[in-house]
């Protein structure tokens, strides 16, 4: 494999690992955000009300409040931004803007997920993570793949800073 063949491969796998973190970002927020409805993932499941809006937000603060991380006041605040943060950081994902920052901040948040996680489940919490959205149990295969989602968010980092490193060298040069 020549240089600069590896060095595409590089750049598409970076391209690959930015839209499944975007992914991953957009339906965690979604998973969030929508209404909380009998008949999930319907067609009427994606209009987005005030009225919903605020349900769904209590009860995403009601499974942020069951980790026993945050004092009471804290909860509700925590719970009505991170969604949005998780949006934002999917949709810059997905664009590619400031992308070595939006990445540090994705590894970083994921490393916080993942650190309460552990947590969580080494106190034998049985809650529901909330990652998603509700009704999805904190298990092992929470551990794994939010083990993994924090590893793509480190490659994904590092890729970036990589790839910058290497345009500037590159501009430099000419």
């Amino acid at each position: 494999m020549t240089p600069s063949s590896r060095w595409s491969v590089g750049r598409v796998l970076l391209l690959l690992g930015r839209l499944a973190l975007a992914v991953v970002f957009l339906a965690a927020a979604y998973g969030k955000l929508r209404p909380q409805n009998a008949v999930p993932w319907t067609l009427a499941s994606l209009k987005i009300t005030p009225s919903s809006l605020g349900l769904s937000m209590t009860f995403f603060a009601m499974q942020v409040d069951s980790y026993q991380l945050l004092p009471p006041r804290m909860v509700s605040p925590f719970a009505h931004a991170l969604p949005w943060v998780e949006l934002s950081l999917g949709i810059l994902l997905l664009t590619g803007f400031a992308l070595r920052y939006v990445s540090l901040a994705s590894a970083l948040l994921l490393a916080l997920f993942y650190a309460v996680v552990i947590r969580s489940y080494a106190l034998h919490l049985a809650i529901n993570c909330g990652c998603f959205g509700p009704n999805e149990k904190l298990d092992s295969w929470t551990l794994v793949r939010d083990g993994c989602l924090f590893a793509l968010g480190v490659a994904v980092t590092i890729g970036a800073f990589v790839v910058h490193r290497r345009n500037r060298s590159a501009a430099v040069a000419s």
